[in-house]
């Protein structure tokens, strides 16, 4: 089954990407540095940006951090976009500090006053305001009697509407919760709602393991209905780990390619070598490769290379000697001491 056709947002520029308006579904995360400390932040941005991250959000919760700004976007090269919740003059700052977006929590800035300030600083510059309801912290205006994604849907659409009042249409908008069956029914109804880019994600998803499910669960979902333009898995843990778990949700689903993916099988009683930690030695090879190449790793002579034909290259391990396989055709046989090193080589070679 192929991914729906995606809906076709409206087009904003954060920096130099383009979201919306068929553009690639771009990656993001989040730092988790005290932005105040300047060097720290720019040392985990470069980080991000090495294993592709393409927007990178940052926490700015007082005054100190948003002075710091400036400097943090002189040291990086993504752009970046200010996380800003309670004090509207932060986001004012920020934009004076440079940076290419900002994201507003309609549950703790809502005053139009506000809003027009922010406004007034933004739109000349043309930075977008990324609408960004949480389940967490809802406005106290928001409907009660309401179902909880009906009511991320409505904080969104007021604020909406409150900045289009001021002729300000640089929005993109995320509705995210922990619970994910939520989660993608917001953003259901708000991709009928309005042609504003989404920025989909599931908030508080928790530590890697199951952090990493949770996000792949509903944001593929979202994707695989064409829903989504920007996305970001929020895991508790190093940001490059988000950014990784990021593409390999778009890759399960053939909307973009970056780095390696492999395949191997989950081995049973016809397995005659090691091939966890086969598989284990072929991914941290595979993880200084920045090109788009599949890789097999199998545990069965018999069925390995039809199982993984559409691998460029890959093993099919049998007791002490393997096949290494083009495209599903066998091209040679090795030792069990050779695989690793034999199979690396023909990765080079493509």
């Amino acid at each position: 089954m192929t991914v729906k056709k995606r809906r076709m947002a409206r087009t904003l520029r954060i920096g130099d990407v383009t979201v919306g308006g068929g553009a690639p579904v771009v990656v993001q995360s989040m730092t988790k540095t005290d932005t105040r400390d300047v060097a720290a932040t720019v040392r985990q941005i470069r980080t991000l940006e090495d294993c592709g991250c393409e927007i990178v959000r940052i926490a700015v919760p007082d005054k100190e951090a948003a002075e710091a700004l400036s400097s943090i976007k002189r040291g990086v090269h993504i752009p970046i976009i200010a996380d800003i919740h309670f004090d509207h003059r932060l986001a004012i700052a920020a934009v004076g500090a440079g940076v290419d977006g900002l994201r507003i929590n309609p549950g703790n800035i809502s005053q139009k006053k506000h809003i027009a300030a922010i406004v007034r600083a933004a739109k000349p510059r043309g930075i977008p305001i990324r609408i960004g309801v949480n389940a967490g912290s809802l406005p106290k205006s928001a409907d009660g009697g309401a179902s909880l994604p009906e009511r991320m849907v409505e904080a969104a659409l007021q604020q909406i509407r409150l900045l289009e009042s001021m002729d300000f249409d640089l929005i993109k908008v995320s509705l995210k919760a922990f619970d994910v069956p939520s989660t993608i029914e917001a953003y259901q109804f708000m991709a009928r709602k309005t042609l504003y880019p989404l920025h989909l994600g599931i908030t508080e998803a928790g530590l890697p393991r199951a952090g990493i499910i949770r996000s792949a669960v509903g944001i593929g979902v979202l994707l695989h209905q064409g829903i989504g333009d920007t996305i970001r898995v929020s895991l508790t843990g190093d940001p490059e780990e988000e950014v990784v778990a990021a593409y390999e949700i778009l890759k399960s689903l053939n909307l973009r390619e970056r780095g390696p993916t492999l395949l191997s099988c989950p081995t049973c009683g016809r397995c005659e070598v090691d091939l966890v930690s086969l598989a284990k030695a072929v991914e941290d090879r595979l993880s200084t490769i920045d090109r788009s190449i599949k890789v097999a790793v199998m545990g069965c002579v018999v069925n390995g290379p039809g199982e993984a034909r559409s691998a460029d290259v890959g093993i099919a391990c049998g007791k002490g000697r393997g096949a290494i396989f083009r495209k599903g055709e066998v091209v040679r046989t090795v030792e069990e001491k050779d695989f690793l090193e034999v199979l690396m080589e023909e990765v080079v070679k493509i």
